[in-house]
């Protein structure tokens, strides 16, 4: 069993996994099986912080009036609408993601995914107030062609996060004593 379900509304949201895991495989599987839907992201696409905002933006449907900054990527990826997600959720997955690793963005990349997927994966909003609409399971998977767990996991480490690690995975999610 893996200390992650990409297919529910339960942390960790970005997860970092060897190319072709069979455990993501058939997580994304059954997202998809339920209504959800899976993105691809190859890292080439991704190199610079104008990368990321074009591609996401373009991939996602975000509205025309997105901000192309990490603020607005938090806000946009919070409220994406069904038809992205199949009103169930989605997973996106960076593919060759050893790219990024040494990247200097890559860290806080990282932060902003996870505060994107804790907010819709959330049921109330940022004051307590229920949402109107059901929590949206979004998750974001890192797959590398050279995984190296210890080297992940010191390159996203940060006082925001929680880092976790198995056998062939490093997980990350919002430091609940940062950010609850």
């Amino acid at each position: 069993m893996s200390a992650f379900d990409a297919t529910g509304t339960a942390p960790p949201w970005v997860i970092f996994v060897p190319r072709g895991t069979t455990q993501i495989q058939q997580q994304l599987s059954a997202l998809q099986s339920a209504g959800g839907h899976t993105y691809r992201f190859a890292a080439s696409a991704l190199l610079t912080e104008q990368d990321i905002h074009r591609t996401f933006a373009t991939t996602l449907q975000f509205p025309g009036y997105y901000g192309r900054n990490w603020h607005a990527l938090v806000d946009c990826l919070d409220d994406l609408c069904g038809a992205v997600t199949g009103r169930i959720g989605l997973a996106a997955v960076i593919t060759d993601a050893d790219q990024l690793l040494n990247a200097p963005f890559f860290p806080l990349l990282v932060s902003v995914l996870c505060q994107a997927a804790d907010r819709a994966n959330a049921s109330t909003d940022l004051d307590g107030f229920p949402l109107d609409r059901p929590p949206i399971a979004e998750h974001f998977i890192f797959e590398f062609s050279d995984f190296d767990g210890e080297r992940i996991t010191r390159t996203v480490s940060q006082p925001d996060l929680t880092v976790t690690t198995g056998d062939a995975f490093v997980a990350a999610e919002l430091n609940p004593d940062e950010w609850h």
